[in-house]
C-alpha cells in the first residue's frame, strides 16, 4: 500500500489548476493506485491528485465503503440552492467549517481504459464531488466560506502547529 503524504494548505500545488491527463501511461496508473491507497485510510471521503503533490486532474473517493477514482473529471451539473455544509479537508487538518455546497452534483470523466465515468449523488457524494473538483481547479474549501467564517478559519490556520 502506498498511501502518500497529504500536502498542507500553503503548498503552492494546492492553488494550481491541474492539467488534463492526455496519455494514460504507467505513471498515471501508479498515480491512481496511490490515490486509491491514500483514500482507503479511515475518515477519508476523497483525495485529489494535488493533495499528494501531482497537478493532474484525478481524484479518488471513498463514500460509504465504495472506493473508486475518476480521471479528467468535470462538474457538469449541480442542483439546488447552495447550503452551509459541515466540511473539513485533509490539507487543512483540524478545521471544520460550513462551506456552501449544492445538495446534488454530477461529474463526468474517464477511467484508466478511457471509458466514460459518471459520478453523481446527493449528500456526502455531492459534497465530495464539489470539494475534489475544487481541488483540481486550485480551490481549497476555505475559499467557499463566508467572509466572517473565512477570517476565523484563517486565524486558526495561522495559529495551528502544522502551518
Amino acid at each position: 500500500m502506498t498511501a502518500r503524504e497529504i500536502r498542507l494548505y500553503g503548498d503552492p500545488v494546492l492553488r494550481t489548476p491541474c492539467a488534463e491527463i492526455e496519455t494514460i501511461d504507467e505513471g498515471v496508473r501508479a498515480l491512481v493506485q496511490d490515490l486509491l491507497d491514500s483514500v482507503a485510510l479511515p475518515g477519508r471521503a476523497g483525495v485529489a491528485a494535488p493533495q499528494i503533490g501531482v497537478a493532474l486532474r484525478a481524484f479518488s473517493y471513498n463514500i460509504d465503503g465504495d472506493i473508486g477514482y475518476i480521471l479528467n473529471p468535470r462538474l457538469v451539473e449541480v442542483r439546488g440552492e447552495p447550503e452551509p455544509t459541515g466540511e473539513g479537508c485533509l490539507s487543512v487538518p483540524g478545521l471544520w467549517h460550513d462551506a456552501l455546497r449544492h445538495p446534488y452534483a454530477r461529474a463526468e470523466g474517464i477511467d484508466l481504459d478511457g471509458r466514460p465515468v459518471v459520478l453523481e449523488g446527493e449528500g456526502l457524494m455531492a459534497q465530495m464531488l464539489q470539494h475534489e473538483t475544487d481541488h483540481l481547479d486550485g480551490v481549497v474549501y476555505l475559499q467557499r466560506l463566508t467572509k466572517e467564517e473565512r477570517a476565523k478559519a484563517m486565524k486558526a490556520v495561522r495559529e495551528s502547529d502544522w502551518f
